[in-house]
């Protein structure tokens, strides 16, 4: 029978070298979990370009990163639409390492508001990260809103736990094509964002412009997406009355 020093010692270097061992794996794997985020991210804002997103389906990961570069340049704004330039370790401010879901939990004041502005080949849009509560669990996604900052020209949106083949919808071309073309604004230039209507199957011409056809027995996740739409796209209007309504827009390619 072993005694209680055995035991104790034998315990603290058995959490030592486990310990050890986890680190130097959390080091080796970091850098590639790091790159393999950050094409996700990027593949994700391009995707809420209805023609890019086609063209991804035949690129490798070296062929979108080049494209994001070609096309995307970005910053960061506050809540009061001011651009902040340097991030909370003093560094530089970089619009894509800027982590939605951890803001999400900050006050809407204090969080960080990335912008992403496509331009290539005459057409351009500003792409908005946005985020919310589905019926299980997180749902995000990006807006693609035109330049005249009232109709959407595509957008990407994803999940963590919707149903499948209910709410997970929410990520298929069949849905996000939905919301090509609708306005952000009611007749009166009120800002309503889009509703996504219970139910589906409504003829277009029943829907009008700031509504989408909805999802059939995933009621709850739709209204999760019409709340992440109509909160998150509002947050960004003083950002949009000083840099883009008040004069020319500028952005700085990462």
């Amino acid at each position: 029978m072993q005694s209680n020093r055995y035991i104790i010692i034998f315990s603290l270097v058995l959490t030592a070298v486990l310990g050890g061992l986890l680190s130097g794996v959390s080091q080796v794997l970091g850098p590639t979990q790091k790159k393999a985020q950050d094409l996700d991210t990027k593949k994700q804002i391009l995707g809420a370009i209805p023609a890019e997103k086609e063209a991804l389906a035949d690129m490798d990961a070296e062929a979108i990163l080049a494209r994001y570069a070609e096309v995307i340049s970005s910053q960061v704004s506050d809540f009061q639409g001011n651009l902040v330039d340097t991030n909370e370790k003093g560094g530089r401010m970089i619009a894509e390492e800027v982590s939605i879901e951890k803001n999400y939990k900050k006050s809407i004041e204090d969080r960080m508001y990335p912008v992403f502005k496509y331009s290539a080949n005459g057409n351009e849009a500003y792409i908005l990260p946005v985020y919310g509560a589905g019926l299980w669990d997180a749902i995000w996604g990006f807006v693609a809103v035109n330049p005249d900052l009232k109709s959407v020209k595509g957008v990407s949106f994803d999940h963590k736990g919707e149903t499948p083949g209910l709410g997970a919808r929410i990520t298929s071309d069949e849905i996000q094509a939905r919301y090509r073309g609708k306005s952000l604004y009611d007749d009166n230039g009120n800002f309503v964002a889009i509703t996504m209507v219970k139910g589906e199957k409504t003829p277009e011409d029943r829907l009008g412009p700031n509504k989408v056809d909805g999802l059939a027995g995933a009621t709850l996740t739709a209204n999760g997406v019409n709340d992440m739409l109509l909160n998150y796209i509002n947050y960004y209007q003083k950002y949009f009355d000083k840099h883009v309504r008040g004069g020319a827009m500028t952005l700085n390619n990462q």
